[in-house]
């Protein structure tokens, strides 16, 4: 059966008239079902319907021919219209009814995605995508098959405060391991960018040390940007893994990433120019990994490591002085740095212009200032708000039939006169 122009102003007028309240879109959204396959016949003559509809009241039926239009080939004029009708959509749906088929948002979303990547104007997805991903969100703990798309967008178009915003959310729940692989990789990307390194840190270590059954690709890239933030973050690298890291990362991930492993053993002498001269050698292995930006970065936190270590000595030193053992090219430079050093509070030091003089001081802070006492309660909050949520979490663990079973399973390992102490091993 084919679905001819009647049809199509017949469902128009159905969506018209049963967007209104909950039972009329119950209603409207089975009729959507059973014309799902009538909409692809005819996907392209649904453009033009979409004139008729109102995105802030007949999203339902907005999204469905949507995924329609979409799922057929569509020229690149048509798409570059579409492109504002889109965006439009997002923007103004209707929480309520994009909930009722989200596979089908998502699908939108991720085809608005990829056409902006094409155009090579990501940044105008930012925005879109960002809401996007609060709307399919059920609460701000829900990791989203969007939250990837979105960061993604933010990395290629330099959005980093904005992908922070979003980075700022605990995330308790998570449908696809996939997406909380590039989740975790994009949001470190985006840290990396506004050099909050700690909490690029800590999302790569989530990459690094997730479950898996199999070594994938984003596992590979996220421990080679790992090494590198842990040295310039840290001054060092473990090559160690935690004991909770699958077997299958702690056997492979060293395997693909001999480079870095030898960059941060270089690291380790403090010697810039074993390491400078490493970095040069391997400098086309860097640039394929579009790390080469990070490595330079490695390289002059080296400078900075080593100046530190002069505070540790000395309580004044001459910027020549500074230089010559630190092998910068000249006191200017060495000044440079020091001052740099100072404006990111990594060392507190005070420089006399008149005789070249650098006085290394102590830290200043006492915390007992009001905004120091503000920081430190609001921590504890939110230390305490996490405890409550792991206990929550842990509580409905143990009453979960497939981690029960697994337990049984467990128990069966161990000889009777240890059978009391499995309770506690296995915190139920």
């Amino acid at each position: 059966m084919n679905l001819n122009m009647d049809s199509v102003e017949s469902l128009v007028a159905q969506i018209q008239g049963l967007s209104g309240n909950l039972s009329d879109i119950n209603h409207l959204h089975n009729l959507l079902k059973q014309s799902e396959e009538l909409l692809h016949s005819e996907s392209t003559r649904l453009i033009s319907s979409l004139s008729q509809l109102d995105p802030s009241i007949h999203s339902l039926g907005y999204l469905y021919f949507l995924k329609a239009i979409l799922s057929a080939p569509v020229s690149k004029e048509e798409a570059n219209g579409l492109l504002v009708s889109l965006a439009r959509f997002i923007n103004s749906c209707v929480v309520e009814q994009i909930h009722l088929t989200p596979e089908k948002f998502i699908f939108i979303c991720r085809w608005f995605k990829n056409q902006v990547i094409l155009l090579e104007a990501p940044i105008r997805g930012v925005a879109p995508m960002l809401t996007a991903v609060r709307k399919l969100q059920v609460s701000s703990e829900q990791l989203t098959a969007l939250h990837p798309d979105f960061l993604l967008l933010c990395v290629l178009a330099k959005c980093y405060k904005t992908g922070i915003s979003i980075l700022e959310d605990d995330i308790f729940e998570v449908d696809q391991p996939r997406d909380f692989f590039l989740y975790c990789y994009y949001g470190g990307m985006i840290c990396i960018g506004q050099k909050q390194f700690g909490k690029a840190l800590e999302l790569l270590h989530n990459v690094v040390t997730a479950p898996m059954s199999t070594l994938n690709a984003i596992a590979v890239e996220a421990y080679k940007k790992y090494i590198l933030v842990s040295l310039i973050r840290l001054g060092q690298f473990s090559a160690s893994f935690p004991k909770h890291t699958s077997s299958v990362a702690q056997r492979n991930l060293k395997t693909f990433s001999q480079p870095y492993l030898e960059l941060a053993n270089s690291y380790g002498t403090g010697k810039i120019s074993e390491l400078e001269t490493f970095v040069q050698t391997n400098m086309e292995k860097f640039e394929s990994d579009n790390n080469l930006g990070l490595v330079k970065q490695v390289v002059s936190s080296m400078y900075k490591r080593n100046i530190q270590r002069l505070t540790q000595t000395y309580l004044t030193l001459s910027l020549q002085d500074i230089a010559n053992t630190v092998q910068l090219s000249s006191s200017k430079e060495a000044e440079m740095h020091v001052l740099q050093m100072i404006e990111d509070g990594e060392i507190y030091a005070t420089i006399n212009q008149k005789d070249g003089m650098v006085r290394f001081l102590e830290d200043p802070e006492q915390y007992k200032t009001c905004a120091m006492i503000e920081y430190i309660d609001s921590s504890m909050k939110r230390i305490m708000s996490l405890s409550k949520k792991l206990t929550s979490m842990d509580e409905l663990m143990s009453c979960d039939p497939m981690y029960l079973a697994k337990v049984g399973r467990e128990r069966q390992r161990y000889d009777f006169d240890d059978f009391d102490s499995v309770p506690q091993r296995f915190n139920i």
